[in-house]
């Protein structure tokens, strides 16, 4: 048996990159996965996320959702919850970001950044919180919360204000659902990423940018989805038992440096 065996979860910004891979290897660890995302393409291309799992024998479904709208993420939680029973996992993990310093970045932009980001992980939590309550304890727990942070949630984000921001907010969050809902055996923790190769675009994989992480990362390699994916797994398993409101660094030993 998987460590999800029998689990429901849902991920947001499931079909590239992290939430890709968080979702995949959910689905072989047992869970039925709930994509949750604007886009079914992947933007590394190549099949869905659907039909990689379905194809590797797992059970998913995709639910187009903008995390950013209260209404679609009350939907997308009820759609889980009609279609599988209940929800044992919740990964809010969909992010955007602008490449923009503080006096670069406008007011439109910020406002973008943190209606995803912010708003959008208060909107996922929320929910999720609201459905775990009504839901019996399974070996102890109502239900988890993973959220996706970053290492620009304890450091900044060099040149990309809005981002940082809402990375670090994304941390204190999860503090305060997890203080706030433990005697109500609901689960929240983090996993913050370091540097980790994606098939994302423009500035993330500017060759000066890689040089410099390898130089900061003691780690002889940079970080993969899948090295992001087993800590969401632990998060999200049994196995985490008595741990609530960390904020796991997956960084290669960047911040330790």
């Amino acid at each position: 048996m998987g460590l999800l065996e029998g689990k429901v979860a849902i991920v947001t910004g499931a079909s590239s990159g992290l939430g890709r891979a968080i979702a995949i290897r959910y689905a072989a660890e047992g869970a039925r996965v709930v994509l949750a995302d604007l886009r079914e393409a992947p933007i590394e291309g190549g099949q869905t996320t659907q039909v990689m799992i379905e194809s590797a024998g797992g059970t998913a479904i995709s639910v187009p959702t903008d995390v950013s709208d209260w209404e679609e993420v009350n939907r997308l939680v009820a759609t889980t919850v009609e279609r599988f029973g209940r929800l044992d996992v919740m990964v809010n993990n969909a992010a955007t970001y602008t490449s923009t310093n503080l006096v670069e970045t406008s007011e439109s932009q910020w406002e973008q950044v943190l209606r995803v980001n912010l708003t959008g992980m208060f909107h996922g939590c929320k929910r999720a919180v609201q459905q775990m309550l009504t839901q019996e304890p399974v070996d102890e727990v109502r239900g988890r919360i993973v959220n996706v942070s970053s290492q620009h949630g304890m450091v900044a984000s060099p040149g990309d204000f809005p981002y940082g921001v809402t990375k670090g907010g994304t941390v204190q969050l999860t503090r305060q659902v997890a203080v706030d809902h433990a005697r109500d055996l609901i689960v929240c923790n983090a996993v913050a990423p370091g540097k980790i190769i994606t098939g994302k675009p423009g500035a993330a994989n500017d060759p000066g940018a890689l040089a410099y992480s390898h130089q900061r990362t003691p780690w002889p390699r940079l970080g993969r989805p899948e090295d992001v994916a087993g800590a969401a797994l632990f998060l999200a398993s049994p196995l985490a038992s008595f741990v609530t409101g960390i904020n796991l660094m997956v960084d290669g030993g960047w911040m330790a440096g």
